[in-house]
């Protein structure tokens, strides 16, 4: 029999419905679709009447597809005996099952269908029903809509596929507009807010430690404690006089190295998508380019300490930044009451530093060195996995204040290196000599400060990612 084709969504924005209107033959199969307005007609004995399940709308804001209303199909054939009468008594042919509700069709509306049931072809006689959960039982209104599609899928050849146009979204369903707070992370503006109190505070931390610092000196309580200590390190009497030339080139590497240390380090707490990976060649882990830099850096840093600390020891420098005695503790006191009442103890780290200075290369070369190598050997991949005792939380709670700690001491030995005689202390530092009038220490600074720059700006995936080629596999997943 001839039976009218379903037409569905077009296939391409703005064009039209699919399947084309026709008809389409359909066997074994009667079914007749029933006005929406017309008389209900009476109720043959080999149909039953269903009611459409209705889909959604056309057009944006449109109502829902098809209209209203039931259709005839097909009731499986029964014997005469067990037929029976068009009443209120249930049929013996079928069975009655609730309807499954769906989504509400308008925003706070009821969930559609109507909550009901619906009668559905029984099973055989003989077969005992399957139970089946009430939220899956299907409705039997996709009978006729079935049998239709099944002749269109048959008949119509294959369309193309393509995107199927999204409805309009409502005003009411809009997302909705995340916290300004949000959009502006990760940006400078935010950062300068949330450091802006800290900055804030440690500069009035500051004036006030500057305050007290000078008020206390004087006192004749300060006086007399200032000119008992003058802040002046006590030294052995075998301690050597000078800075060698190897502690100058020692000096060079090891700003090098901390500078592109540091940078590397804060990179890899911020990397979210590394531009590129690095696997040993023997496979493994897979870890970052960035993190193999920070990584390598840190073993060519672990390689000068060591040929740092053996000179250290060999040439008897040590006792420049070691502690001999007691006493430099209340000379260290001194030397920073000093500095924040802005009258400065004098300088002269050819022949000595302060004891302020002594306790801070100590705790520097010590005591914050030591800590950083442990913490980042835990962190790093070639910790042992059978290692257990060392917990990877301490490491992590250790590593990163320690970076801060030398970010400061970095700040702070710049500043005084620049405001206690800049060219007698870069003589010192970088031309290990004696002489606070020649410019070749201030020129070998800044050679060295150039050769940390470009470092710090090659420093970079791009860059690296061939160097760390050589040594593994590089890849950018």
């Amino acid at each position: 029999m001839q039976v009218k084709l379903r037409r569905g969504l077009p296939r391409v924005p703005g064009g039209e419905p699919w399947p084309p209107a026709g008809t389409v033959n359909v066997a074994d199969a009667l079914v007749e679709a029933a006005p929406i307005e017309a008389a209900p007609t009476p109720v043959s004995a080999d149909t039953v009447e269903v009611p459409l399940r209705r889909g959604l709308p056309r057009v944006p804001g449109g109502e829902p597809w098809p209209p209203a209303g039931t259709v005839k199909v097909a009731a499986p054939a029964v014997p005469a005996a067990e037929t029976a009468t068009v009443d209120d008594a249930e049929p013996a042919h079928t069975v009655e099952v609730p309807l499954r509700q769906g989504m509400p069709r308008v925003e706070g509306g009821e969930p559609w269908p109507p909550a009901g049931t619906v009668r559905v072809a029984a099973p055989a006689p003989g077969a005992e029903p399957e139970p089946q959960p009430e939220t899956e039982a299907a409705p039997a209104a996709p009978v006729a809509a079935t049998v239709v599609d099944n002749a269109v899928a048959k008949t119509a050849p294959e369309p193309t596929p393509q995107p199927a146009p999204q409805p309009a979204r409502e005003p009411a369903q809009q997302p909705t507009p995340r916290p300004a707070r949000v959009e502006t992370a990760g940006k400078p503006e935010g950062v300068a807010r949330q450091w802006l109190p800290w900055a804030i505070g440690a500069l009035l931390l500051l004036a006030a430690a500057v305050f007290g610092a000078r008020w206390y000196v004087g006192t004749e309580a300060g006086a007399d404690f200032i000119a008992r200590y003058n802040g002046i390190q006590p030294l052995p009497d075998n301690a050597p006089t000078g800075l060698p030339g190897w502690l100058n080139w020692a000096h060079f590497f090891n700003m090098f190295l901390m500078a592109l240390i540091i940078k590397t380090g804060i990179d890899v707490r911020r990397e979210k998508r590394p531009a590129a990976y690095w696997q040993p060649k023997k496979g493994g882990k897979k870890i970052s380019v960035t993190l193999w830099l920070h990584q390598a850096l840190d073993i060519a840093w672990v390689v000068l300490g060591v040929v740092f600390f053996v000179l250290l020891f060999t040439t008897g420098q040590w006792m420049r930044i070691v502690p001999t005695s007691w006493e430099v503790i209340p000379h260290a006191v001194s030397a920073g009451l000093q500095y924040l009442s802005l009258d400065w103890p004098t300088e002269n780290p050819w022949l000595h530093y302060n004891a302020l200075q002594e306790l801070s290369y100590f705790v520097t070369v010590f005591i914050a060195s030591p800590l950083a190598i442990a913490s980042g050997f835990r962190m790093s991949g070639m910790w042992p996995a059978s290692w257990k005792a060392v917990p990877m939380s301490w490491a992590r709670a250790v590593h990163f204040p320690t970076m801060i700690y030398f970010v400061a001491f970095v700040v702070v030995h710049v500043f005084l290196v620049l405001t206690t005689g800049v060219r007698g202390n870069m003589n010192a530092m970088f031309a290990a000599r004696e002489d606070a009038t020649s410019w070749i220490g201030v020129v070998l600074f800044l050679v060295a400060a150039g050769v940390t720059a470009l470092g710090w700006f090659f420093a970079r995936a791009s860059v690296v990612a061939p160097v760390a080629g050589k040594t593994g596999k590089v890849s950018k997943r």
